[in-house]
């Protein structure tokens, strides 16, 4: 029903109005005594034996990617929908408002998404103050970055603010330092500036009593020699894992034409057209790093075989964005029912 009638329902607006109805409706329908349970009946399905994975057990490998849930304020409705894990954000210090609307863009064609949000968010004082009654039961990961106007030999401060006060609200970080949409973001991809940025969390970290996960996102645009120099990272401090990857600069091999996309403009590519290069990247980090690093797969899963050849590769667990929105809420429950 929902790709027959609901879903081109939906396209008639712009991504960004829907996600604000969806919000809206979200909100409004789980204060009706009765509905939560009828949702968590139709679309979740845990299995049998959760997975534990450093330390936490999931009750399933399926995930929601940064992104939809910015500022913590639906993660609880969200798992209802029979996810194994939420990861809110990006977050930064403080507020922002992000890039001019329009800012986010379909291309059906291609099953894919374009956006130059540019971490749009109310700031990491919010999130935090609405994780404070969460349920521990379920898993939330926080992705946390830095201000736009910050400059970059400053962003390590943004980063230890949002690691500070996200700490004891949230089970694992991802370090966001791929996003396109931010200017000179993935100037911190570079050894030196990650170094620097990774190395003071887990200074931090150290000094804390639980030590929880830490993993850095990367951007699928990078090249072997790139992704082998940010392994060597990864392994001298002893970050736990890898979210491989985040959205792409490249509009290679797509349907949509290029009149289109040309005016669409500046912005990260998700969806379909992302998926193999994403399964790439995740079997190559696999093969170098070994069985110890943990990898979430993330890019481009429309299917079930998407999904299963990302486990295959070797991620631990997999998030879906794009792929929800396309496919709908009962996406959720056949990922987690057919995944491997």
């Amino acid at each position: 029903m929902y790709r027959a009638l609901i879903r081109p329902l939906l396209f008639l607006l712009s991504p960004e109005t829907v996600h604000g109805l969806v919000k809206g409706l979200l909100k409004i329908f789980f204060f009706i005594p009765g509905i939560p349970f009828i949702i968590k009946y139709l679309y979740s399905t845990d299995k049998p034996e959760p997975y534990n994975i450093f330390g936490l057990n999931f009750p399933n490998r399926v995930g929601l990617a940064a992104g939809f849930d910015k500022n913590a304020e639906f993660y609880k409705e969200l798992a209802v929908f029979g996810f194994g894990f939420v990861e809110i954000g990006t977050v930064t210090p403080k507020p922002q408002p992000g890039n001019p609307i329009p800012r986010s863009f379909r291309l059906p064609k291609d099953k894919a998404l374009v956006n130059r949000m540019g971490f749009n968010n109310l700031g990491v004082g919010e999130a935090v103050k609405r994780l404070k009654n969460r349920d521990s039961n379920f898993i939330i990961g926080g992705n946390i970055g830095k201000n736009t106007l910050t400059p970059n030999s400053e962003a390590v401060n943004d980063y230890e603010i949002c690691f500070n006060a996200l700490y004891d609200y949230v089970d694992y970080f991802v370090v966001n330092v791929s996003c396109p949409n931010i200017s000179d973001l993935r100037e911190l991809q570079d050894q030196d500036m990650l170094l620097g940025i990774l190395g003071r969390l887990m200074e931090i970290r150290a000094l804390k009593t639980q030590k929880k996960p830490v993993l850095l996102k990367i951007s699928p645009d990078l090249n072997f020699k790139q992704i082998d120099e940010t392994l060597e990272i990864v392994k001298s401090i002893k970050i736990d894992g890898i979210v491989a990857s985040n959205t792409t600069i490249s509009r290679e091999n797509l349907l949509t034409s290029k009149e289109f996309v040309d005016k669409i403009g500046k912005g990260g590519l998700s969806g379909l057209p992302i998926r193999d290069r994403s399964t790439e990247i995740i079997k190559y980090i696999r093969e170098k790093a070994g069985k110890d690093l943990l990898i979430i797969g993330v890019g481009g899963i429309m299917s079930v075989d998407d999904a299963n050849e990302k486990i295959a590769a070797g991620a631990d667990l997999i998030q879906i964005y794009t792929g929800f929105i396309y496919e709908g809420p009962g996406f959720v429950k056949k990922l987690v029912k057919k995944v491997g």
